[in-house]
């Protein structure tokens, strides 16, 4: 139930993250995912993750660029647009916002 419960709080906020992972710059989705998971997001895996990165870049947030490598398979490279970091900037606030909210009533009510 917890992990139901998590799921979903997730996929209110993973758009967000993701934005938030390319602010020193491009990535590409492997990096992005562990970055998301050391930083105790937990495993996103590719077919959660890409489907956000095709999200992000239809709406302009994001740029996608595929390069090949010299060895192994090519990667999709990301990097925020400027309309990215406002977007970041007006839902981080936003996010935050609501996150006060809903500790400041989860205090209110006793939990802790």
């Amino acid at each position: 139930m917890a992990t139901d419960r998590r799921a979903s709080w997730l996929k209110g906020v993973l758009d967000l993250l993701v934005l938030s992972c390319l602010t020193d710059g491009e990535s590409y989705g492997y990096e992005i995912a562990k970055a998301l998971a050391s930083a105790g997001v937990g495993e996103i895996k590719g077919g959660t993750l890409y489907p956000v990165l095709n999200r992000l870049e239809e709406a302009g947030s994001v740029v996608g660029e595929f390069r090949a490598a010299e060895r192994g398979p090519g990667r999709r490279y990301y990097r925020l647009t400027d309309g990215g970091r406002k977007r970041l900037g007006e839902e981080s606030g936003a996010w935050l916002e609501f996150h006060t909210t809903v500790k400041s009533m989860l205090h209110q009510g006793g939990a802790s």
